[in-house]
């Protein structure tokens, strides 16, 4: 199967197998759960793409998930679920044993030296749980029939649940013939369904070659590791290009080799296809903490929707939205920013008392910054989203569409993510609030490249407020206007406002703002 997305709740394949977790985060989502038992699986990437790392953690997470090892008190799974060591069966399931098996020359020794910074290491687990072997003189003396032998020989004699082969290609090298080395991912196969032990099987390839090889279909599954230059940016991406026996998430996602391991990034738009639960399109309007804007939005923001500000630099969406996040002390609400650091939007909020600034210090609001420099648009999705799960938020003011779709590198993706991240807050009952610059009279600037990567977004958000400015002889005054909401009758006329302690303090009604238009359009007829 190789569908649309993994089925999560898929208990195995090939007759009920378990699924053997890999331990990398997000991998295992993107697979639905994770490998199987007894199925033979390639990891192949070009040097420095994270194989070796990949392997490894691996073997550590499968080892450090032994039941009779966290009875030994290594692991806090049993306190989660209320039961102490004392108490667990170290009999209720099997030990998890894992072979790391090398066929390069580099020693066991530098390896473990460059793996030993990592958050995923332990030596504690070595030798009982993990186990290195170094197989590289057997296959130089014996060819693959010595290597089968040791292999079948030292996984039942560690009683491995998962071996990993590192260095693939010299086994292929060493074959004497296509029909030889496709007889040894044969009798691979095998060997791992009979002692019911998952096995990766470490490659490399060239940069920019063909990933397609007779092994290939013959394995239960190819997972492909690359990296990719974004401009002058390096990005790393993992590819399940086959996956026998389940559903799972197709294409490219990001991942990055972090102090803790491997970490990857679900591809957002492919994890949200579908929202993670029933839209909750009942309940009450919320207010914007504006009174004269919520009239004029036909009587505050429609429960679970998203609003798009847009205006240009220094006009006021960010204190718009300040204010939309302090209107309810009780709802938890959250800022994602990226122009702003948490300091500065703190100072920002006590300089206009804004009630925000002590929902901030106590918590109530937390703020996520992610520099627009550089950065994983999918890992900033995550992070918000896990945010938002954990804290029970309501409210949301995500400052900066333009620096996300500069982030996300792929300009046609912006309005895909957009779309999906939407449909997701609106299933966890989260009214959201985002800003996007425009040019002075409010019209949206789209992205240098003319790839109308933004273009489409006000017509994805359910209500869209402008923010512009306008040239009065000296002077310039701040407007605004409600463009559209969704389900409400909107009063469209513009208003004046002006920035003063307190936040923004929006005209009643749209006198002036008529005067000002009528004044400045007078002499000339022509605009600003």
């Amino acid at each position: 199967m190789t569908g649309a997305g993994p089925s999560m709740g898929q208990a195995g394949a090939y007759g009920g197998l378990e699924r053997v977790p890999t331990g990398i985060a997000g991998l295992d989502e993107i697979l639905g759960g994770g490998l199987f038992r007894g199925g033979v699986y390639i990891v192949q990437g070009t040097p420095g793409s994270g194989k070796t790392i990949f392997g490894n953690q691996a073997c550590y997470t499968h080892a450090g998930a032994s039941p009779a090892y966290e009875d030994m008190g290594a692991s806090p799974a049993y306190e989660d679920r209320g039961a102490s060591p004392a108490t667990c069966d170290p009999g209720a399931a099997p030990e998890h044993r894992a072979l790391y098996v090398t066929l390069l020359a580099e020693s066991h020794a530098r390896m473990l030296g460059h793996i030993a910074p990592l958050g995923f290491f332990r030596p504690d687990l070595i030798p009982d749980r993990i186990t290195y072997l170094s197989a590289f003189r057997t296959l130089q003396d014996e060819g693959l029939a010595g290597l089968l032998t040791l292999l079948r020989r030292e996984t039942a004699h560690r009683e491995a649940s998962l071996v990993v082969l590192d260095g693939l290609v010299a086994a292929e090298e060493t074959a004497a013939s296509t029909l030889e080395f496709k007889t040894f991912i044969h009798e691979l196969q095998t060997q791992a369904a009979a002692t019911g032990a998952t096995a990766l099987l470490l490659t490399s390839a060239s940069a920019g070659a063909d990933l397609v090889a007779a092994e290939h279909t013959m394995v239960d599954g190819l997972i492909v590791l690359s990296s990719r230059l974004a401009g002058w940016r390096a990005e790393r991406e993992i590819e399940v290009r086959k996956f026998r026996g389940g559903g799972f998430l197709r294409g490219r996602h990001a991942f990055r080799i972090t102090d803790d391991g491997v970490r990857v990034f679900p591809r957002i738009e492919a994890r949200l296809r579908v929202p993670s639960r029933r839209d909750p399109v009942e309940g009450p309007a919320l207010t914007t903490g504006l009174p004269p804007l919520d009239a004029m939005l036909g009587g505050g923001l429609p429960h679970a929707s998203t609003t798009l500000v847009g205006g240009p630099a220094g006009i006021g969406k960010t204190t718009l939205g300040l204010q939309f996040l302090g209107a309810d002390p009780e709802a938890p609400g959250l800022l994602c920013g990226f122009y702003e650091s948490e300091a500065a939007l703190l100072a920002k909020a006590r300089a206009l008392a804004l009630p925000v600034a002590g929902l901030i210090e106590r918590g109530r609001v937390g703020v996520m910054w992610q520099p627009a420099t550089e950065g994983l648009i999918d890992e900033v999705c995550d992070d918000l989203l896990r945010d938002i799960r954990n804290r029970g938020v309501r409210r949301v003011f995500i400052d900066g569409l333009d620096a996300m779709s500069r982030i996300a590198g792929d300009q046609d993706r912006i309005v895909r993510i957009f779309a999906a991240l939407t449909a997701e807050l609106r299933a966890l009952g989260v009214t959201a609030m985002y800003t996007r610059e425009t040019d002075l009279r409010g019209t949206f600037v789209d992205a240098p490249s003319d790839s109308g990567s933004l273009r489409q977004t006000s017509s994805v958000a359910e209500n869209v407020v402008l923010m512009r400015s306008c040239a009065l002889r000296s002077g310039r005054h701040r407007l605004i206007a409600v463009a559209k909401v969704r389900d409400a009758r909107i009063d469209p006329r513009l208003r004046v406002f002006d920035i003063r302690p307190g936040g923004l303090a929006i005209d009643d009604g749209p006198d002036r703002a008529e005067a000002i238009l009528a004044d400045r359009d007078a002499p000339s007829r022509g605009g600003e």
